[in-house]
């Protein structure tokens, strides 16, 4: 874990310091440490060099660590609780009823400019959550409760909310541009507003998940064989469930559709620290928001000044990963 913490210092530190205009890095450390608690230092950054600080990189950084730690350990949490090593945080309709929820409040929603908060990540929210309760609603419907049925309820929901997305960027075709801009991922933010918006649904997932991590465990040997242990599966299934729909949703919302990450990031850390979940989920955390914020600052510098959405990033790691994943389970006795 302190290596993990470790790395995620590093990758942080590094993403604040590079960019367009340059930072010294033993000033930008004095300037961070100068708003400790009984800390007061002088950094010698220039006032623009501070905004650029506490404005720009930092609230950017921050976002994407908080954005990569929801999506891996909302992945981590889905693995485990139905046990496919090919789950994801978009399992359940969470990533369809998004960007139906972004393509109605960009196509049709008003505008927002002088609100508080704006429509869109709020839209998404709504449409994310939405979606993974009517997949959870479907699956249960028919009296069956296994993840099999769940599963598979997710899926028909995803595909039944995609076709009324496509249907409506059919139909406002001039907002297709700024509609596949948000699928394909970013993280474009000024000031701290996105990460305030964040923090109290990622911390809420966090424990929520966290504190079920020997549970999952538990749900690893069936759910007939850990209900004679006294566990009741479906209920904790319900419970990570949420909480992994929560991280999932508050991603989604100020970042776009981000893919890879929650089958990258556990993947890699179950090779390295095993299957048990009271290790793999918060380093999953961890090793989610470092692998991201890494992602992000490829995207911003690979082809500056221009940039790449996040998800094609993360997308030119994650194809070939996914293809090692499956060629190593094909060759598993």
């Amino acid at each position: 874990m302190l290596a993990a913490c470790a790395v995620l210092a590093g990758a942080a530190l590094l993403a604040v310091l590079v960019g367009p205009v340059r930072l010294d890095p033993g000033a930008v450390l004095v300037e961070l440490a100068d708003r400790l608690p009984l800390v007061d230092t002088t950094s010698g950054l220039s006032a623009p060099e501070t905004a650029i600080l506490w404005q720009l990189r930092l609230p950017r950084v921050v976002l994407g660590g908080l954005v990569g730690a929801m999506l891996a350990l909302a992945g981590a949490a889905y693995q485990g609780v139905f046990r496919n090593p090919l789950a994801d945080p978009y399992l359940l309709g969470a990533a369809a009823g998004a960007g139906l929820g972004a393509t109605l409040a960009i196509a049709h929603g008003p505008d927002t400019s002088g609100w508080v908060v704006d429509l869109l990540p709020v839209a998404a929210f709504a449409g994310a959550v939405a979606g993974v309760v009517a997949a959870y609603a479907l699956g249960r419907s028919g009296g069956a409760r296994t993840s099999t049925t769940l599963i598979l309820s997710g899926v028909a929901v995803a595909a039944f909310l995609t076709a009324i997305q496509t249907y409506v960027q059919q139909r406002e075709s001039e907002t297709l541009r700024e509609v596949y801009g948000w699928i394909l991922g970013r993280l474009t933010t000024a000031g701290w507003r996105e990460v305030a918006l964040m923090a109290p649904y990622a911390l809420a997932s966090t424990v929520v998940i966290l504190l079920h991590g020997r549970l999952i465990d538990v749900l690893a040997v069936g759910d007939d064989e850990a209900s004679s242990l006294g566990v009741r599966a479906p209920r904790v299934r319900l419970v990570v469930v949420a909480g992994a729909t929560l991280a999932t949703a508050a991603a989604v919302a100020v970042s776009g559709l981000i893919g890879f990450v929650g089958i990258i990031v556990p993947h890699t850390v179950r090779l390295v620290v095993g299957s048990s979940y009271r290790l793999l989920a918060p380093l999953s955390l961890v090793a989610g928001a470092a692998f991201l914020i890494l992602a992000d600052l490829a995207a911003r510098t690979v082809m500056a000044p221009a940039e790449l959405p996040i998800g094609v990033v993360t997308a030119f790691v994650g194809a070939p990963f996914f293809a090692l994943v499956l060629r190593s389970a094909r060759r598993a006795p």
